[in-house]
Formats: structure tokens, sequence, C-alpha cells
């Protein structure tokens, strides 16, 4: 066989590693933007955000103690120390009671007091009352094991029978009898209805723990204990023939029964909260929406240059290290402007398209693809859906994801087309206007919409009604 050499012309695209970064760069939230970008500070000497100490100075000094106090809040907050779950309750001596009491406050002078440790968890809420209860040390670690069973909601997650079975192997001469007293001890603790093992059981106790005299009381035990389900299922005919009472009795109950609270232990433990920056606010200008960047999210970037000085005066010496990486921070500060130049661009022709939900809600929103605002601006579809992913637009209706403003269309009886967002609030009109003891079916709501020129089938408005979380019919009637 015959070897040679051949020569062959083509075409290929390759993403440069600039090309990757801003890519990468307009696909993150402002959240994402920042630690990611905090991770690059510290990698590369040669960027440093720019310098806010002008800024800071000329704040009053009025505003110096508020930030002082908000700072102390939040590092008193973030050093709150936090428990942990994983403790064996079954290993729990005398010792162990005395040493939780004395960390956990077990003194008469202090603020010690039921539902008022702020921050506790439930466990912990729990616990502190198993210290103080006269119980012994085997009922204690027995109504701490089942403590540890309990789902953020309070309920217990797992049979008695598997919860014996587990501790048999370190509990001597362990009876099944004790797991059910233990139990009768938690759940005569704060909050009402902890313990419990589902739904009807947590409700019966809090009717329970009410006063006997209580209106309503005993027709609301034997609701929730036995006909549950025929009152989410809004029987009313058949509850007041099961339970004997008519209809003002029947309306007491259920009312005694939507004051209890079917998650006990929601209220305890230190809830999260997500705040979300917006990348773009909205206002409107001499009658027109106009779209511009939220300076607060933008990051002030910067080459350091006592870093480029040192390198331009050794740069014959050597120092390609640093050369390197301050051309990494030149791309990294181009495509952070790039990202937002691009998330701007595009919010405007959102909002330009969109103008008549600006002035009139959801009702007036059109309907819109991602490849029209793609023409528009002139970029790819997929560089759109980046753009408009994770990407948040203040209104003066709100704070709006960019995606939130797409949607597909319904054809109209006069030809035109009606979005789909606009169809779901108009649902949620016709639903809130709606007699509660006649509530209107899918196929009534999609004969009122039809009547308004909107042609939808039955199965388009359920498939609507269920994405803005609203009941079927039957569950919406009033009792």
């Amino acid at each position: 066989m015959k070897h040679s050499l051949q020569l062959k012309l083509g075409q290929h695209l390759t993403l440069t590693p600039q090309l990757q970064q801003s890519i990468r760069l307009l696909q993150l939230s402002t959240l994402e933007l920042n630690q990611e970008l905090e991770q690059i500070l510290q990698e590369n000497p040669l960027l440093e955000r720019a310098d806010e100490d002008e800024e800071e100075a000329s704040h009053t000094p009025a505003d110096a103690p508020a930030h002082t106090a908000e700072a102390e809040a939040h590092s008193t907050e973030t050093a709150a120390p936090e428990s942990s779950d994983n403790e064996s309750a079954t290993t729990l001596d005398d010792s162990d009671w005395n040493d939780y009491s004395a960390a956990g406050g077990d003194d008469e002078d202090s603020d010690y007091a039921l539902g008022s440790v702020s921050g506790a968890t439930l466990r912990e809420h729990l616990l502190n009352q198993l210290i103080v209860s006269p119980l012994s040390l085997r009922d204690r670690t027995l109504v701490a094991a089942l403590i540890d069973d309990l789902d953020d909601s309070g309920f217990l997650t797992q049979p008695l029978a598997d919860i014996t079975a587990a501790l048999q192997a370190e509990i001597e001469e362990l009876d099944p009898e004790e797991i059910e007293t233990a139990l009768k001890h938690l759940q005569n603790m704060e909050p009402t209805g902890v313990g419990a093992r589902n739904l009807s059981e947590c409700l019966t106790l809090q009717l329970r723990a009410l006063p006997p005299d209580t209106p309503a009381r005993d027709a609301a035990m034997r609701l929730t204990a036995h006909y549950l389900d025929l009152l989410a299922a809004r029987d009313v005919g058949k509850l007041k023939k099961m339970l004997g009472i008519d209809d003002a009795a029947l309306h007491a109950a259920r009312a005694l029964i939507l004051s209890l609270n079917p998650r006990p232990g929601s209220a305890f433990g230190v809830n999260e909260t997500h705040y979300v920056i917006p990348d773009v606010f909205v206002r409107k200008i001499k009658d027109m929406w106009v779209a511009s960047l939220n300076p607060d999210a933008m990051p002030k970037l910067r080459v350091n240059r006592v870093y480029a000085d040192i390198l331009s005066r050794h740069r014959e010496s050597g120092g390609g290290q640093l050369a390197s990486q301050l051309q990494e921070a030149r791309w990294l500060i181009k495509n952070v402007q790039q990202r937002f130049d691009t998330i701007l661009r595009v919010s405007q022709a959102i909002v330009d398209r969109q103008r008549h939900f600006f002035e009139h809600g959801e009702v007036a929103m059109r309907p819109l693809v991602l490849r029209e605002i793609a023409d528009a601006v002139e970029l790819h579809e997929s560089t759109i859906s980046r753009v408009t992913t994770q990407k948040y637009m203040m209104t003066p209706r709100g704070l709006y994801e960019l995606k939130y403003f797409f949607g597909s269309h319904v054809s109209t009886d006069n030809g035109g087309a009606c979005s789909s967002t606009a169809i779901r609030a108009l649902i949620k009109q016709l639903v809130a206007a709606e007699n509660s003891k006649k509530p209107l079916s899918d196929g009534q709501l999609a004969d009122v919409l039809g009547q308004q020129g909107i042609v939808v089938a039955r199965r388009t408005v359920a498939k609507y009604r269920e994405s803005l979380h609203i009941p079927p019919a039957n569950m919406r009637r009033a009792l």
C-alpha cells in the first residue's frame, strides 16, 4: 500500500475560552454570578472590585449605626449554633440530661417559656419540655427516641412496631406497651397535635385538648376521627346523615376544624428566606415603558493597577502567569458588561411587546415566543433562553421572571390570538366571581370563554386551572 500526503480544507466552529465564559456568565442568576466572581477574585490577583470607599464616605453619620446594627444582627444569626438531629436518644443517662439542662437554661431565672425559644427547632422545643418532665430516665429515653422520628410537621413517620423493633436491640426487656405509653407522653406536649401518625389523629388531638363546652367540639371530633375524607369531598348530605346533625351544626364543626393547625411543627425552626435581586427595573417615562439595569445587581470590577504596573515594567523579564491573568481579568470585565447589555436589550424588547400588560395587567398579555425576541435583538433562541432564565424584572405590578412574559397562543373567533397567560387570568377572575354554592365546572368555564371569543377545549381549561392550583368545581363548592 502506497502512503501519500493530502491537503483537505474544511470549516468547523470552535468555542474560544472567552466565548465559553461569556455563555456561562449569561446563564447564571445574579446570586450565582456573584458567587462565581468571588471565586475568580480569590484566584486572580489582577482582578478586583471597584473601590467604593468614596460612596461609603458620602453616607450621612446617621446611616452608619443602622448599617452597623444590621451587620451585628447578621453576624449573630450566622454564628448561631445548629443542633444535630443525628444524636442517638437511646444513649442518654442522668448526666446527659443534667448537662443538657444546664446548656438549655433549665433555670427558674431564665427566660424559658414554652414556644418562646427564638429560632428553636421542633426537636429542641420538645426536648426542653422533656427535661423538666417528671418522667423516669427510661421513659424520657423512649420519648426522646420518638422525637427523633418526627418530621418537620410534627408527625411520627414510622410505625410503632418498627420503632419498637429498632429499640429492642439497645434497651433490654422493652415492652411494646412502653412505646405506646411514651407516645401518649409525647402527644401531651406542646404544640398540641405533635406526635400524631396521620392528619385525622392530629386534628383529633387538638380538638380533645379544647374545653368540653366548646361549641361543635363533639361533632368536630367525630368528623375528624371517622369522616375526614367525606369533608374533603364536601359530601354534605352524607356528612349530615352520618353525624345526625343539621346544616348549622355542620358549618360550626367545619369552622372549628379549619381553625386547627394541620402541621403543628411547622412554626418551629429557622425558615431561610431567599431574596430575589431584580436585574432590571421597568418605569413609565413620558408615556413610554422603559427598562433600565439595576445598578445594585451589577458587580463593579476593574484591573488591579498595582499588579498591572508591575507587569508592564517587568514584561521583558518574564511574568507569563501574570500576563495570562491580566488577559483573563480583561475578558471577564468585558463579558460581565456584555452580559448585562444583553439582558437590557432583551428586557426592552419584551417591554415593547408587552406594554399592554403593564397598562392593564395579565388579561392584556399577548402571545410571545423566544423566536420573536431573538429576531428583534438579532440573537439565537438559545441565547434568549439563557437570558430569560433566573433573571428578574421589577415592574409597577410586581416582580416577574423574564420567562413569565412568554406564552403560547390560542386562536380567537375574530382571527386573532390570545395568550395562555391572559386565559389563566380570565379563569382566575371567573372563579373568584362565581357563586360558591354553584361553582363553574371546566365545561362551563370553557363556554364562558367561548362567549368572549376565546375558543378553548374543556381539557385545556382543566390544564390551566390546575396550573393555577385551583381545585375542581366539586372541591370549591361551599358547604
